[in-house]
């Protein structure tokens, strides 16, 4: 086996971050591989604590550390709260890749965010564009979190020889996702105000912003499995992008739900509220040139994930 490959059959591996959009995606994707999953709530552990995390680990001892877990939310969300955003992944990412180097773990997979890549980056945005301009206001305390984790990963590979790699997936959806109007990501959110505007018989739809801001979207499920070939087939210093290469306006994205949900109202825009990054949509020749394509394509995907939602409206994160 070359030296960038590895089996999952056999190993422990914990899923940092089971409970989110991501981790419980990686729970559903795993179970192929013959691996034994590890997991951690948090009243059992709280990351941001370095003492009990280090001391799980050196109790546990995975093989394989999935670090998916983090404080996420919508541009609301980080303009509101940015201490939390920032000082909570930093501690929780500080805590779990030290902790990991101390405890001998085999390989390590960091999550970033596209958010990373500065506001008036090239589109569709390359790996290098990385640290070549100002990032994007409305979600810059997160994305200096997420770009301190990648060169954690990088420095520790450096100094220490650990395999630890970071993948930077694209804006994300599908079930276990946060719903909240307010808190939730643009694809959440928009799921859960075309449903409730449906139930209501609401006459219209109002959209944050002018709808002109374009942004890419993988399936929650399509990423856990391109997460897993990352794990099995990437090792290299440099983080790698993880998406489809495809994007639409906010607009057709309402435009898409609204006609998945069957709302028959009219869509009207709030101009009051902030657009955000004007467009976000990753370059991804470099996976896609591994062996790896995100199989869901939008409509399905939606579907999918519109039916989650209805199906589990009662229990959603919200």
């Amino acid at each position: 086996m070359a030296a960038s490959e590895l089996s999952l059959e056999g190993l422990k591996v914990w899923v940092a971050g089971h409970r989110g959009t991501v981790g419980s995606a990686l729970l559903r994707r795993l179970p192929r591989e013959g691996c034994t999953i590890l997991t951690a709530t948090r009243a059992e552990l709280d990351l941001r604590r370095q003492e009990p995390v280090e001391r799980w680990l050196d109790a546990h001892r995975p093989d394989v550390v999935i670090l998916a877990a983090a404080t996420v939310g919508g541009i609301h969300a980080n303009s509101t709260r940015p201490a939390e955003f920032i000082a909570d992944n930093l501690g929780i990412q500080q805590n779990i890749i030290h902790g990991a180097y101390q405890a001998g773990v085999r390989k390590l997979l960091f999550l970033g965010s596209s958010c990373i890549y500065p506001r008036e980056a090239p589109q569709p945005m390359a790996e290098d564009s990385l640290l070549t301009g100002p990032l994007e206001p409305t979600n810059e305390w997160y994305a200096i979190a997420k770009i301190a984790g990648i060169k954690m990963c990088q420095a520790y590979r450096r100094q220490y020889g650990c395999d630890f790699i970071a993948a930077m997936p694209t804006n994300l959806y599908g079930p276990d996702d946060n719903f909240d109007l307010i808190q939730g990501h643009v694809a959440a959110a928009m799921i859960a105000k075309v449903h409730r505007a449906k139930q209501e018989n609401a006459p219209e739809l109002v959209i944050w912003g002018t709808g002109t801001p374009r942004r890419e979207f993988l399936f929650a499920d399509d990423l856990a499995d391109g997460l897993v070939f990352l794990l099995k087939h990437y090792s290299e210093d440099g983080h790698i992008n993880v998406g489809t290469g495809i994007d639409i306006s906010i607009r057709e994205l309402a435009d898409l739900v609204v006609r998945i949900a069957g709302y028959e109202g009219r869509v009207v825009h709030d101009l009051s509220k902030p657009d955000g990054m004007p467009r976000k949509v990753m370059k991804v020749e470099r996976i896609n040139a591994l062996g790896w394509r995100a199989p869901t394509d939008l409509e399905t995907g939606f579907r999918r994930a519109y039916a989650w939602y209805c199906d589990n409206i009662e229990t959603v994160r919200r």
